[in-house]
């Protein structure tokens, strides 16, 4: 069993491998010949595998979340 502190440390990487995850699944799309869709300055564009952009529709701006707490309300 492990320990709080060891668990603790562990999960301390879960941003950065989502991340890592995120951005594998983005880069395979493109690579598989699909196209992503992705919010650039607040407006959502279909990406395409040339790089190319088409522009589909301005979206609110960001959330703002407080991580210091566990609940979260969008």
């Amino acid at each position: 069993m492990r320990t709080s502190e060891e668990i603790d440390f562990l999960e301390s990487y879960i941003p950065e491998l989502a991340n890592s995850a995120v951005k594998k699944a983005y880069l395979d799309t493109l690579a598989n010949g699909d196209s992503v869709l992705e919010v650039i300055d607040n407006k959502l564009y279909k990406v395409f595998p040339d790089g190319k952009k088409s522009f589909i529709k301005e979206v609110s701006e960001n959330i703002k979340i407080d991580f210091s707490k566990r609940i979260f309300k969008l």
